[in-house]
């Protein structure tokens, strides 16, 4: 099935702890993160799109490549372009470092958008997760406004909209471990992502 919904993946960081590397295109057990991503999205949404400003390295996958509109370099910015260039009324995002995003984690996410709501955001045990939730087109406006006085956390603008958190026990039906939410941001995090595979993907 596919939603009527955007699939936003987010490929725009620095990976300063990576040493510089892109973190998509990172192996675990042979595969690459954004392969696993977009294998995910491909059978959720009819509309793809991935937010880079280095765009030309990622012509190989059939999806729409969108750049930042602000120079800052953040995820906000990157929520924000992708939402602006999303045709529909609400996108999924994830960040291109996460390895293990179940479908059923992101169906869960995205079949819990209701009329009035603007963000779909999962809230575990370790704080909410910003990077894999719904936005609908209603954020863009704030966003702009923040954007624009170089204000950079996600967070501070959801006081202005509708948010709608989903509980840790809902979260865990379809992943008991939240892997879905475990990206990898140092050289440490892939090591423990192929002790994963290895326990869990047998």
């Amino acid at each position: 099935m596919k939603y009527p919904c955007s699939g936003v993946i987010l490929a725009g960081g620095l990976s300063t702890r990576f040493s510089g590397q892109n973190k998509a295109f990172i192996s675990i057990s042979g595969k690459r993160i954004l392969d696993h991503i977009y294998e995910v999205f491909n059978k959720l949404f009819a509309e793809i799109i991935l937010v880079t400003n280095d765009p030309i390295k990622y012509l190989e996958w059939d999806l729409n490549i969108g750049s930042d509109l602000f120079s800052i370099r953040s995820s906000l910015t990157g929520i924000h372009a992708g939402l602006f260039y999303s045709t529909n009324p609400y996108s999924f995002f994830i960040a291109c470092d996460t390895p293990f995003l179940k479908t059923e984690m992101a169906e869960t996410i995205v079949n819990s958008i209701e009329p009035g709501v603007d963000i779909v955001l999962p809230e575990t045990s370790e704080g909410i997760q910003p990077l894999c939730a719904v936005y609908s087109k209603q954020c863009l406006k704030h966003i702009e406004t923040q954007l624009s006085k170089k204000e950079l956390k996600i967070r501070q603008f959801f006081k202005k909209v509708s948010v709608k958190k989903l509980p840790e026990n809902l979260l865990q039906k379809n992943d008991p471990d939240l892997l879905s939410f475990f990206n990898i941001n140092t050289p440490d995090d892939l090591a423990k992502a192929e002790k994963i595979i290895q326990n869990t993907f047998k």
